[in-house]
């Protein structure tokens, strides 16, 4: 054995040269991960204090909410808001604390941190009109971040430190983090209630020109099965710029495929808590299902192009999208749907996600513009 072999155990040397080896990633703090803590806790200080109209004149003490009386009635979606809205403020203080805090330790402080946090805003809240702070929902805030760091303190080192996350992040798309930032979040960007299931960036730019109805050819469900189709078409292809060329167009297609199962799983439980559980379904029209169905047939027939013509009609498809969403009438039973859209509890949260699914979609445009630099 050579010195240089000896100095480099973990090179694999064939008769074919040397083959490179996956970086290994250290087993220590996870930047991303308090970065993503950071944002989150802005989401919850603008869904908890918007429209932020404080009122300090009001006459009421900021610790009133404390020494108020327990609320004899406590309604169960707002329960189970306060809670599920705090469990991955829970479970991502253990990631961010780690390694310096562990175990028993990190639950602690992520448990004190999240009731502060609670607190602080119970205590804003009383200088908002439209806000009623209450022991129960700073209680139901502290138990949904305790359920979420007792989730993370089980998990190894490899995964707190975000080496397993990171490898695998790596092995897929490589250094391209915009890349990933859009894979990652395309399920939440489609929470947003839409007339057309992936029907993104219904801007209602062509006002008063929409066409109606009674001049239509096809009926509401051709016209699903049309905008889902393209636009699963169109989002796959953008994805898929973002996976390493080096895997198959199987291993692609398949992780599309799971990228989809994983929004409509999405999709379906904040439809629950937007409309109710009766109607989580009501989304998956029959349109919907056959507008996925073909537009992944087709995107596995597209998938081993060249990168350059996915490029294209990806931008292609993304227009015409655009002018589809648009410019074609509303579903009247989305519509109707509407009626019964649990407004009141969700209304800032609503606002956020509608914003994100613009963002989401500005943000593909970059992309592709980023793409096209990088092939010309």
């Amino acid at each position: 054995m050579t010195s240089s072999q000896q100095n480099n155990p973990q090179e694999d040397l064939s008769p074919r040269g040397p083959r490179p080896q996956l970086f290994l990633w250290p087993l220590q703090a996870m930047p991303l991960a308090r970065a993503v803590t950071l944002l989150y806790v802005l989401l919850i200080l603008y869904g908890c204090l918007s429209p932020f109209d404080f009122n300090i004149q009001i006459g009421v003490p900021v610790f009133a909410w404390w020494q108020a009386p327990f609320p004899q009635f406590i309604g169960v979606f707002e329960l189970s808001m306060n809670v599920l809205g705090y469990i991955p403020l829970g479970f991502l203080c253990v990631f961010a604390l780690y390694p310096r805090y562990q175990d028993f330790v990190a639950l602690l402080m992520a448990i004190f941190f999240s009731a502060l946090l609670a607190a602080s805003i119970e205590s804003l809240q009383t200088w908002i009109p439209t806000r009623i702070p209450s022991q129960s929902d700073w209680i139901a805030n502290t138990l949904g971040a305790f359920i979420g760091a007792l989730l993370a303190i089980p998990l190894g080192p490899k995964l707190l430190s975000g080496s397993a996350i990171l490898q695998g992040f790596d092995s897929w798309f490589g250094a391209d983090w915009l890349a990933c930032a859009l894979f990652l979040l395309f399920p939440f960007a489609q929470i947003y209630p839409q007339n057309s299931w992936l029907g993104l960036g219904a801007w209602g730019f062509m006002g008063e020109t929409q066409i109606d109805w009674g001049t239509m050819v096809m009926n509401h469900t051709m016209q699903e099965i049309l905008i889902t189709t393209l636009a699963w078409l169109a989002f796959g292809l953008l994805l898929s710029l973002s996976i390493r060329p080096s895997h198959s167009k199987w291993s692609k297609w398949k992780l599309l495929i799971t990228l989809l199962l994983v929004s409509t799983v999405i999709k379906t439980f904040f439809t629950a808590l937007q409309f109710n559980f009766s109607m989580s379904l009501s989304w998956l029209t029959a349109g919907a299902f056959w507008g996925m169905v073909i537009g992944s047939i087709l995107l596995y027939y597209f998938l081993d192009i060249r990168r350059s013509c996915i490029l294209y009609m990806s931008f292609i498809a993304i227009l015409i999208l655009l002018i589809v969403v648009n410019y074609l009438p509303e579903n009247p039973y989305f519509n109707l749907a509407l009626r019964v859209w649990r407004q009141g509890g969700l209304v800032h949260f609503n606002e956020l996600m509608q914003w994100f699914s613009w963002l989401w979609l500005s943000a593909a445009f970059f992309y592709l513009f980023r793409q096209y630099r990088k092939l010309n």
